[in-house]
C-alpha cells in the first residue's frame, strides 16, 4: 500500500471501555493532521469519572472474566489470534497511523502493522514458558516463588510510532495476565482504538484492554494516581517520566517502567569498512521519522581524517529526501507532528548557530506541497558540548558533527550529563568495538548499524535520565509480574 486519500478515512471518537465505545460530555481535543494542518476529528478528554469507570471496568474484567486464572496456553492462543487479525487489517490500520502520525503509509503497511503484530505474536508465546521456581532448601522445607500479575496496568503511549510503541505496553502485559487501561497521544489517537477492537474480537475479554482519550495533564496524570493502578508504563519525555514517578510515588508507591528521552552519539573511526554505507546509516538514523524517535542518532563523533569526507557525503544524502505528505507514494521525508514542535526545532538551531555553531545545510522549514510542518534536515558542525543542539534533545532532523583524534576522546565526547538511551559505533577493529561497549553509557549499544531490527528478545531502555526498566524482551515480560515467594513445611 503506498498510498491513500486522507478524506475518505472514517475515524471513532470516544474512549473504548468494557468492549465498547463511550463519550462523554465537556472538553474536547482537535486532531489535525500534521502533513497539512488540517483538523479532521476530536476526541473528549477523560475526566476524573470516566477515568474511574475505565480502572474500575479493567479491575472487575480482570476478576471475573477468568483472563488472569485463564490456561496460560489458552491466553497465549488468543493473544496470537489478536496478532492475526492486526496482521490481516492492515488495509484499515496503516491508513489511520499514517493519517494522524508522521509514519509514511508505505511503512506503516510495510513494517508498523507487521511489527505490532509479531511483537504481540512474540509475547504470547511468554505465557506459558515462564512462571515461578523451585528455591535450593533444606529437606525438610520445600520454597519456590510464584508469579502473579499486577491486576490492571495503566499505560501511556507516545505520538512518534502509536502503534509500535502501544505494543510494547499491551503486549507483555496482556500475557502475563493483566488488564491493561491504555492512554495513547492526543495528537494520535485513532489507530489504537483499532487495535482495542481487534483484541475483543479475537478474544480477549471486554475490559481487559481499554482506551482512554485525554491529554496528559488532566487523563494521564489522573490515571496514574487511581489506586486500582498497580503498575504504570510510559514513553515519553524525561520531564513527563519524572512526574509520573513522583505522582506514583504520592499515591502508593507503585511500580513504573520509563522509556524517556535521549540524545544519542554515533561514533565513527576512520577504519570503518564502506563509507557511503556508513553516511547512509547515519543520515537514516537522524532522518527516519523526521528525527522524532527516541533512539535518533543525533550526535555524529568522527576520527578527524575522514570528517570532512563524511559530512559531504551526509549533506548530499539529506540533499536527496523529498517533504511529503504521508500519504503519498513519493515521499521520504515526513512532516513534523505539530507547527508548535517545529517551531522548537527552530528556535534550537538558531540559539545554535548564535553561539558559534555552524549551519553547514537545512535549519529552515521545507519547501513541501502541502502545508504541514516539514522541516530540512540540518547538520551542525563546530559545535561544542554546551551548543543547545548538542545538548537539548530535539526531536526533529538535526544531526551535530564533532570530531576525535583518540578512543577516550570519542568516549568523553559520547558521555551526555543527563542521557543514555542509546549509541552507535562503527569500526572495523571489534577490540575498538568492545571497548567503547564497555566505555559507552547507554542502554543499547550498535555496531556497525544503528537501530533495532524485529529480534524482539533484545530488550531496549536507558541508563541514567533515559528512563527506568525496559520494554521488549524477557525483561518486560517479567516486569509486569510480581513474584511471592512461599516456604511449606513438609515436616508434618
Amino acid at each position: 500500500m503506498d498510498r491513500f486519500d486522507p478524506t475518505a478515512i472514517n475515524v471513532r471518537s470516544g474512549h473504548f471501555i468494557g468492549g465498547e465505545y463511550v463519550d462523554e460530555h465537556g472538553p474536547r481535543i482537535d486532531v489535525a493532521r500534521p502533513s497539512d494542518g488540517v483538523v479532521y476529528a476530536s476526541v473528549p478528554v477523560a475526566g476524573a469519572d470516566m477515568i474511574d469507570r475505565a480502572v474500575q471496568n479493567a479491575w472487575t474484567a480482570w476478576r471475573t472474566s477468568g483472563w488472569a486464572r485463564m490456561a496460560p496456553r489458552e491466553r497465549a492462543r488468543v493473544l496470537r489470534r489478536f496478532a492475526d487479525l492486526v496482521a490481516a487489517d492492515a488495509q484499515t490500520l496503516a491508513p489511520l497511523e499514517a493519517l494522524s502520525s508522521t509514519r509514511p503509509i508505505r511503512d506503516a503497511f510495510n513494517w508498523d502493522v507487521p511489527f505490532t503484530a509479531e511483537g504481540i505474536r512474540f509475547y504470547a508465546e511468554f505465557a506459558d514458558k515462564i512462571g515461578g521456581d523451585v528455591a535450593a532448601t533444606d529437606h525438610d522445607h520445600l520454597g519456590m516463588t510464584i508469579a502473579e500479575p499486577y491486576g490492571v496496568i495503566g499505560a501511556i503511549a507516545p505520538w512518534n510510532f502509536p502503534l509500535v510503541m502501544a505494543s510494547w505496553k499491551i503486549a507483555p502485559a496482556l500475557a502475563a495476565g493483566n488488564a491493561v487501561v491504555l492512554k495513547p497521544s492526543e495528537m494520535t489517537p485513532f489507530s489504537v482504538l483499532r487495535l482495542a477492537e481487534l483484541a475483543v474480537e479475537a478474544g480477549v475479554p471486554p475490559g481487559i484492554f481499554n482506551v482512554l482519550q485525554g491529554d496528559g495533564r488532566t487523563t494521564g496524570d489522573a490515571l496514574v494516581r487511581h489506586p486500582r493502578i498497580a503498575k504504570v508504563t510510559f514513553t515519553g519525555s524525561t520531564r513527563t517520566g519524572a512526574a509520573i514517578m513522583a505522582a506514583c510515588a504520592e499515591t502508593g508507591t507503585k511500580p513504573v517502567t520509563l522509556e524517556l528521552g535521549g540524545k544519542s552519539p554515533q561514533i565513527v573511526f576512520a577504519d570503518a569498512p564502506r563509507i557511503d554505507d556508513v553516511a547512509r546509516r547515519i543520515a537514516a538514523a537522524i532522518t527516519t521519522n523526521a528525527g522524532q524517535v527516541c533512539v535518533a542518532g543525533s550526535r555524529l563523533l568522527v576520527e578527524r581524517p575522514m570528517a570532512d569526507e563524511l559530512a559531504d557525503r551526509i549533506q548530499r544524502i539529506f540533499s536527496e529526501l523529498k517533504a511529503g505528505a504521508t500519504w503519498t507514494p513519493d515521499a521520504t521525508l515526513p512532516p513534523i507532528i505539530s507547527d508548535p514542535q517545529a517551531a522548537r526545532i527552530e528556535a534550537i538551531v538558531e540559539r545554535s548557530v548564535a553561539s558559534g555553531a555552524t549551519l553547514r545545510c537545512g535549519g529552515h522549514r521545507a519547501d513541501a506541497a502541502t502545508p504541514g510542518a516539514f522541516y530540512t534536515p540540518t547538520l551542525l558542525t563546530n559545535v561544542t558540548q554546551q551548543t543547545p543542539a548538542v545538548q537539548e534533545e530535539i526531536f526533529g532532523p538535526v544531526l551535530t558533527l564533532q570530531t576525535f583524534d583518540t578512543e577516550d576522546e570519542a568516549l568523553e565526547l559520547a558521555a551526555h550529563p543527563d542521557y543514555g538511551l542509546a549509541a552507535g559505533v562503527h569500526t572495523a577493529d571489534i577490540g575498538r568495538a568492545l571497548r567503547m561497549v564497555r566505555g559507552i553509557e547507554a542502554g543499547t549499544v550498535w555496531v556497525n548499524r544503528y537501530g533495532r531490527t524485529s529480534d524482539f528478545m533484545i530488550p531496549t531502555g536507558g541508563y541514567k535520565r533515559s528512563g527506568i526498566g525496559k520494554d521488549l524482551g524477557r525483561q518486560a515480560y517479567e516486569a509486569n509480574l510480581r513474584f511471592k515467594s512461599v516456604l511449606i513445611d513438609v515436616r508434618a
